[in-house]
């Protein structure tokens, strides 16, 4: 896809560093574009009037051009980016410049290997500070892969990118002394950098990252993949090292008040504690006081500091089975931000009245001084509850344990009522044993005590929304949109066909979708219709515009209980600082332009870092499965491309690819709406939800890829009825695809002529 174009003026900027103009395809990829715009470039080079306007290229003691195209090299040890020309005869000689290159509006820079255009100021001899004017993409890509040397000598490296097909050949001069077996870090060569016409793509090994067959590597290959940072500048190091601790001046005292921590058992950060107790008042009978204290991280980090320009460039934690890529550092998110049991912490609480019903009836915000009185599990709790107690929960069963159990009845009525989507989605965990190496891929139990925080922390974020706005200050909500209407009549279609209600026209509430999971709670069907669901659920993200949140059916809803690992939250504790004038560490006056760029930047942190977590449990569970390859494993199909099948394998979770082509010898149409295979000759169908036997054929640890074969035998019932619904009955203009002798004009991609 081809970038924005450049203005006029940009190019003309662009063209002045050269003594004589570059030729139009230099021009095109200094700018990221494509040859599509050759016929454009020729119409603005002939309106910036055949070039002679332009001045001549200065001379190398004259510096740099006010106007050029950066490419971003590194960073310095205080987190500061660098860049160097990347065009023109400067580029030549990018060792003669320090270019300093500040971040864009949104506070986020390029990545290393990025090119951008820039507006130079001199600071003084040949260093500069760049500023952006736009953003040209042309990062060059990276991968990760194994390298192997063959006997003959000849060096390749196969990519861990399950999607990337290609061998990449490495050359004697390009190899790093790498040996084969390794994980590397390859940088693919511009087709102008090789020599002649090459089989095999080429790249360069610039960093060797460790044995390939220890799975220590797997969350390491998807950290690099997708770029997530590992190293923290030196200077954000210092800050986080000099904090500590906070005083009580300007803080409630809550260090008597018997506030606990409860999280997974291999949580590694503490950054939310709770406490309840019956309200006292008259007025508010069978009511609750709950408490939901949350790190005090913005007393830490300061606006436009080291650590908050890292953490920004974060966004969020990402958590893989062996490790953490944290958004603060060590010495903060596992020491002065996490709330340990018996140390004194700053924090921001949340004070809630809540009334029998779950109803939120007031709050207020305050910064404080906690000391939490135990660190618990959520298994720990719920034994307690259940009549199981440890000498931990023990003493705090009566007095701690039981009235945050009380007020979660009554906020659950409230969350009843008005009707969430409720999603049971099986999560995995990988389970190390005591030298990091895994044992089993196992689903995460769910606990009411799981429940029981879900539903405190979703209380403190609408009330920390519901202050933002009464005080007519800035918020950054978490927004989650209603489903596309699209994708809801084609549910309906689906529902319908398995014989369920799914009225159409109905108004687009949570309930709705609510209520067609509750047709099939228990039965065959539930894992399809969940899914379905699912997949007609909108994407949540992060937006300083309230829009709501449709899955928990709230009209406004922000995130303020996490700042340890998400940067939203941090958003929120400053606004929050300054709407109630709580002290140092409030947003800055200004900050709230940048809202809707922060939003953006987040929410892309976000989603990268849950497609590494995702990628490293595939690459997890794909090593765990090597020792079945052969092997008969019940399954699901989970999903219908046009070039095959995913089966979800029953135990593990694991998914893995069918291949069109291992299906019976037949044509096979894809049947988007429904979400099915059909052969047409001899009408043979593959449907999503249903039971499946499949042979492991190849496990991947590398990539994380599955290919299985479906074998004959006996998976179990299928959720749809029989015979097979099929959405053209009584439609005249169509016949059904297990008649039609040639596929239809404009659908040949989606059929397939399978030969064994």
């Amino acid at each position: 896809m081809s970038r924005p174009l450049p203005s006029r003026a940009e190019l003309a900027a662009f063209l002045k560093q050269f003594d004589r103009p570059p030729s139009k395809r230099q021009i095109l990829r200094a700018f990221g574009l494509g040859a599509t715009e050759r016929a454009w470039l020729r119409e603005e080079m002939i309106a910036l009037g055949e070039e002679s306007e332009l001045p001549k290229k200065a001379k190398r003691g004259d510096g740099l051009p006010p106007v050029t195209v950066l490419e971003v090299c590194d960073r310095d040890e205080d987190g500061e980016v660098l860049a160097k020309p990347a065009s023109g005869p400067a580029a030549a000689e990018p060792d003669l410049w320090t270019i300093y290159l500040a971040p864009d509006r949104g506070g986020q820079p390029p990545a290393v290997g990025e090119r951008v255009l820039a507006r130079l100021s001199l600071i003084e001899g040949t260093i500069y500070r760049a500023s952006i004017i736009r953003r040209l993409g042309g990062a060059t890509r990276r991968l990760v892969g194994r390298y192997e040397l063959a006997p003959d000598g000849t060096a390749t490296v196969l990519p861990a990118d399950r999607r990337v097909k290609e061998l990449y050949r490495i050359r004697a001069a390009n190899r790093l002394d790498a040996q084969s077996g390794e994980l590397v870090l390859i940088e693919p060569l511009r087709p102008d950098q090789r020599r002649g016409r090459q089989r095999l793509e080429e790249a360069r090994v610039i960093e060797r990252l460790g044995d390939s067959d220890s799975p220590n590597a797997f969350s390491l290959i998807a950290i690099t993949e997708h770029g997530l940072p590992m190293d923290f500048p030196a200077a954000a190091l210092a800050e986080a090292e000099a904090a500590g601790a906070a005083p009580l001046e300007g803080r409630v005292d809550l260090r008597e008040t018997p506030l606990v921590t409860i999280d997974g058992a291999d949580a590694r950060d503490f950054d939310d504690a709770v406490f309840a107790e019956p309200d006292p008042d008259p007025a508010n009978a069978g009511g609750f006081r709950l408490l939901v204290a949350i790190a005090d991280v913005a007393h830490y980090v300061t606006a436009g500091s080291a650590l908050d320009l890292e953490a920004l460039r974060r966004g969020n934690s990402a958590y893989f089975p062996d490790r953490v890529v944290p958004m603060l550092p060590d010495a903060l998110s596992n020491g002065w931000c996490s709330l340990k049991p018996a140390e004194e912490r700053p924090c921001l609480v949340a004070e809630m009245v809540i009334s029998a019903k779950g109803q939120l009836r007031r709050h207020r915000f305050q910064r404080a001084l906690m000391r939490s009185s135990a660190r618990l599990t959520y298994e720990q709790v719920q034994d307690a509850i259940d009549g199981r107690p440890d000498e931990t929960s023990q003493p705090l069963l009566e007095p701690v344990l039981r009235p945050l159990y009380a007020a979660f009845a009554a906020l659950d009525k409230a969350r009843a009522k008005r009707g969430t989507l409720e999603m049971e989605i099986p999560e995995r965990r990988v389970a190390l044993d005591e030298t990091g190496t895994p044992k089993a891929v196992v689903p995460r139990q769910r606990l009411a005590s799981h429940r029981l925080i879900e539903l405190f922390m979703v209380t403190a974020n609408v009330a920390a929304a519901e202050a933002l706005e009464a005080k007519r200050k800035v918020c950054m909500y978490r927004v989650h949109p209603p489903p596309d209407q699209a994708k809801v009549e084609a549910l309906g279609e689906v529902l319908r066909a398995l014989g369920l209600s799914f009225a159409r026209g109905q108004p687009m509430k949570p309930a709705l979708f609510a209520g067609a999971l509750d047709q099939v709670a228990g039965s065959t069907a539930a894992p399809l219709v969940g899914e379905l669901v699912l997949r007609c659920q909108s994407q949540a993200y992060y937006a300083p515009e309230n829009l709501g949140h449709f899955g928990l059916a709230l009209q406004r809803y922000g995130h303020f209980t996490s700042p340890i690992r998400r940067y939203a939250d941090l958003l929120v504790h400053r606004a929050l600082i300054a709407a109630y004038e709580l002290g140092t560490g409030g947003l800055p006056e200004g900050d709230e332009t940048h809202f809707e760029e922060w939003g953006e930047a987040i929410s892309r942190s976000e989603r990268r870092a849950a497609m590494a977590e995702r990628d490293t449990l595939d690459r997890f569970t794909a090593h765990l499965l090597m020792g079945q390859v052969g092997a008969i494993l019940p399954g699901r199909i989970a999903s219908v491309t046009r070039f095959g099948l995913f089966v979800r394998l029953d135990e593990s979770g694991a998914d893995g690819l069918v291949p069109v082509t291992s299906l019976p010898d037949d044509y096979y149409d894809h049947d988007a709406d429904l979400h099915a295979l059909v052969g047409r000759r001899w009408g043979r169908s593959y449907r999503l939800g249903e039971p499946v036997m499949v042979r492991l054929e190849e496990a991947d640890a590398l990539t994380g890829s599955l290919i299985m074969a479906l074998t004959e035998g006996e998976a179990g019932p299928s959720p749809w009825p029989d015979p097979p619904p099929d959405k053209r009955k009584g439609s005249s203009s169509k016949k059904p695809a297990s008649k039609r002798r040639t596929a239809p004009k404009g659908r040949r991609d989606r059929v397939h002529k399978v030969r064994r």
